[in-house]
């Protein structure tokens, strides 16, 4: 399974964008999905992850109340709307599948990674 993380680009501060992550080659509903970033330079870190239902959701401190992962099992998607973005937003975003359904914010829960998409927020 390779997951395609999509939507990404350039926004001004307080903005919004909507990334898309989706698996081709199978479905992943069963499956918990995360959303991880890397600012340049940096390690990459942990902004969200939801469990295989959708019900349990997880979230960095410094993105809790401005973003949101929710999923859409019609569509095989699962997104992250980051709202009232800023300038430290600006990152390569990743999205990752865990089959065990655990996710959370450890890495090493996931077993598939996105190729990232560049999100970069202008002041």
């Amino acid at each position: 399974v390779q997951l395609q993380a999509s939507g990404g680009g350039l926004v001004q501060a307080g903005g919004s964008l909507r990334l898309s992550c989706s698996p081709s080659g199978g479905t992943f509903s069963s499956w918990a999905v995360g959303w991880f970033r890397q600012h340049p330079g940096k390690e990459r870190e942990f902004v969200a992850a939801c469990n295989w239902s959708g019900r349990n959701t997880y979230y960095a401190d410094s993105v809790k109340g401005r973003f949101t992962i929710s999923r859409d099992y019609g569509q095989n998607l699962v997104y992250l709307q980051m709202d009232a973005l800023k300038v430290e937003d600006t990152a390569v975003y990743y999205c990752a599948a865990d089959r065990a359904g655990l996710g959370r914010s450890r890495e090493s829960n996931y077993d598939y990674w996105g190729q990232g998409t560049q999100v970069t927020v202008s002041s």
